[in-house]
């Protein structure tokens, strides 16, 4: 991926899509924190994730210096509104393989934030030349989700039953995957 990648979106504004700096440590925290609380959708609630500033901006530094994982950013008007990770093994074994992780503040569902920005990681993942397969679990109520995932390319894999637990509630993952190169 470029250094910074900008799109005009649906709505009319620009997203611009670029890797996490470590500077995005404390915006990128209170980001998972709301995103968080919008959604089920997620593996983690309005609590964000149990990391402090300099945990994640040591783990942001650990990015930026691998070849095959990457943390992007969507930004518009400077704040942060969608995220994705992709995380790659270093076992050699499994290292042609990430998992992705990709969320979107609820706002800006179903205005193209979520294709720019997997696009933006599938091209990332390209350029690598390393990387052969993506990974992702996605809450099997979370049609829209599905639907993205889908129309990039990725097939369902698997189910895993009863892989979250909401408010008591069961909910399977669907288990997907994009082959880069068939």
């Amino acid at each position: 991926m470029s250094e910074k990648m900008k799109t005009l979106l649906k709505n009319g504004e620009n997203l611009i899509i670029r890797k996490a700096k470590k500077a995005d440590a404390k915006a990128l925290l209170d980001y998972l924190k709301m995103v968080g609380g919008q959604s089920d959708n997620l593996l983690f609630g309005a609590e964000g994730l149990s990391m402090t500033v300099e945990q994640e901006e040591e783990l942001i530094e650990n990015l930026q210096h691998s070849e095959t994982s990457a943390l992007l950013i969507g930004l518009i008007d400077n704040r942060i509104v969608c995220v994705c990770s992709a995380s790659a093994s270093v076992k050699e074994r499994i290292s042609h393989q990430c998992n992705l992780a990709i969320s979107v503040l609820k706002e800006f569902w179903g205005m193209g934030v979520g294709t720019c920005l997997m696009q933006a990681m599938i091209d990332f993942a390209k350029a690598t030349e390393k990387l052969e397969i993506l990974h992702l679990g996605v809450k099997a109520d979370n049609v829209v989700a599905i639907a993205l995932y889908k129309k990039m390319g990725f097939q369902e894999i698997g189910r895993y039953p009863k892989f979250f637990k909401i408010d008591g509630c069961y909910y399977d993952e669907i288990l997907m995957n994009l082959y880069l190169y068939s």
